[in-house]
């Protein structure tokens, strides 16, 4: 009997809470039934909350005269002086070619190389033998960039495999790794060995989503093989394509600095300096800390500004975005 009254004041309660405390609680309730996997984000959220947002508060730097040894609080506030003279330094313009030309080279050619391979392997029908090639591709991402530009420069130096062939050939040596001329062509082709097969992860798990019923229906249509790939396979794996290239334009002014660096010589510099190793020449050679904080704010503004142009843009024709 009492329970039969209690309840419908229970209810009558909730009736008259709050919305927001109505939604608290339900937030709440689905938390707690789903515990374990909040469980398992619980070290990647860690990871971005202390390694990239806490960070931010440290931008306050580009807009101080900074020094180490007065701190945030002693150092003088200088407002927009860093950013004047971030837009008037003679190698800005010079720098900022070099790193759009390199990612939209990246873009161009790079990009497109994991999905043309995911394609070849979801065409694979031997199991072991797709899971070899797999193996073989992804091999490269786990090697550091110190060891992979050491086996170019073995292949390519000037003392290299491919120099004593041109050689032994009577021709005569070439600098692919210390002339300008020759630098993107290596910087390119370094990425897509050792980046492509771990890209390939993203387009294979698309394809694996892929209704089989779609194949069935084209092929009872008389469609070939190669009609099914541009009529069912490329349409249906378009919006994680489409993804995957809204989140690389956020990072178009970021090319990688490890990289850069260890092929950066006397020879490669006009092109080869780019904004993240301006940012270190500046930032930790000469001790401008203050300007190397402006220019990483910047660049986080401007690629925040590609991704939601290219979020609008890629919503407008018709496809689904990052948000």
């Amino acid at each position: 009997m009492l329970a039969e009254v209690d309840q419908p004041a229970t209810t009558t309660t909730r009736k008259h809470q709050p919305a927001w405390l109505r939604q608290l609680s339900r937030t709440l309730v689905d938390v707690w039934r789903h515990r374990w996997l909040y469980l398992l984000l619980l070290p990647g959220f860690l990871f971005f909350i202390v390694f990239v947002y806490v960070p931010l508060a440290g931008s306050v730097v580009a807009f101080q005269d900074y020094s180490p040894f007065r701190g945030f609080s002693g150092s003088e506030w200088v407002g927009l002086d860093n950013f004047r003279k971030l837009f008037t330094d003679r190698d800005l313009p010079r720098v900022t070619i070099n790193t759009l030309v390199l990612s939209s080279i990246q873009i161009v050619i790079a990009f497109p190389i994991p999905i043309i391979l995911a394609l070849m392997l979801n065409e694979l029908r031997n199991v072991v033998f797709k899971r070899s090639i797999q193996s073989i591709l992804y091999l490269p991402h786990f090697i550091s960039w110190v060891i992979i530009v050491g086996i170019w420069y073995q292949l390519f130096g000037s003392r290299g495999l491919v120099n004593q062939w041109l050689q032994q050939l009577g021709a005569d040596s070439i600098g692919f790794l210390t002339e300008a001329n020759w630098f993107r062509v290596m910087f390119v082709m370094q990425g897509i060995w050792k980046e492509s097969g771990w890209g390939t992860i993203i387009f294979l798990a698309a394809l694996a989503g892929v209704d089989n019923d779609l194949y069935e229906a084209a092929a009872l249509d008389g469609a070939s093989r190669w009609q099914r790939l541009l009529g069912v396979t490329l349409p249906s794996i378009m919006p994680i394509v489409l993804l995957v290239l809204i989140l690389r334009l956020g990072n178009v002014l970021d090319t990688g600095f490890e990289h850069i660096f260890l092929l950066l010589n006397s020879g490669t510099e006009p092109v080869a300096q780019v904004l993240d190793t301006f940012v270190y020449t500046k930032g930790i050679v000469r001790g401008d800390i203050s300007f190397a904080t402006a220019v990483g704010l910047v660049k986080g503004l401007v690629g925040l500004v590609l991704v939601v142009g290219a979020n609008r843009l890629t919503k407008r024709l018709g496809q689904e975005g990052v948000y």
